[in-house]
């Protein structure tokens, strides 16, 4: 995965992955701040000339590293991520529950 960059756009809630001056990938999410401040990913993309090369694991990787630098909480609604964090439960730590519920509240609304 060399050449990559990984970004965070948190206007727009992306963080992305860029290669050559073109974003190639991105993990699109929200910060929830009730009942703790979290960050939310909803939505992993790689664009199809880019799939498996790893991107998608980068990503998930420097969300929770980005988390952690913050001081904040993951609370995944991104089936990947959610994948992913349960195969790295070391770079990944679990999800409080009423984190989660209250992300999918906020989406459902």
């Amino acid at each position: 995965m060399s050449g990559v960059e990984i970004r965070d756009d948190r206007a727009a809630g992306r963080l992305e992955a860029v290669a050559g001056g073109e974003v190639v990938g991105r993990i699109e999410y929200f910060v929830l701040d009730s009942p703790a401040r979290a960050l939310v990913p909803v939505h992993t993309i790689v664009e199809p000339a880019h799939e498996g090369k790893g991107i998608a694991g980068a990503l998930a990787r420097e969300l929770y590293a980005l988390a952690g630098r913050e001081g904040v909480a993951v609370a995944p609604l991104c089936p990947y991520v959610v994948s992913w964090a349960e195969r790295h439960p070391d770079e990944a730590p679990a999800a409080d529950p009423a984190l989660v519920a209250a992300a999918k509240e906020r989406v459902r609304r």
